[in-house]
């Protein structure tokens, strides 16, 4: 069931305004939170990590939250770049170019969103 109860709207308002200016990008409900596809592909999905949960984010990101945090897809270069610099980002253990990004929590207090584009938009 997708959850997104626990986004705040200018964070989903944020991210919709990158992804949605793609050529053929959609919206639409995840398991737990939104994501945006080209086709039947996701590279971008925005989720809330609360208590632990869900258990395989908390986890990839180091943290039971409450927290938001932004999976895409990342070519190898930049993937092994960014896991270099660790928090705010961090590899997910499934896709071999998933990267996420935690967006607040206090881990991450001055979101680039120029940055944000920038990813997203190469996902």
């Amino acid at each position: 069931m997708a959850e997104s109860a626990n986004l705040p709207a200018e964070l989903v308002a944020s991210v919709r305004a990158v992804c949605l200016r793609l050529p053929e990008a959609h919206e639409e409900p995840a398991w737990v939170g939104i994501r945006w596809r080209v086709g039947k592909r996701t590279f971008a999905h925005l989720l809330a990590i609360e208590s632990g949960w869900p258990p395989a984010y908390a986890r990839a990101a180091a943290t039971d939250g409450p927290v938001r945090v932004l999976t895409f897809r990342s070519p190898s270069p930049e993937r092994d770049a960014l896991c270099t610099m660790g928090q705010p980002f961090f590899k997910p253990a499934w896709g071999p170019d998933v990267m996420g990004l935690v967006l607040d929590g206090g881990v991450n207090p001055g979101v680039d969103w120029d940055e944000v584009a920038e990813l997203i938009t190469e996902s």
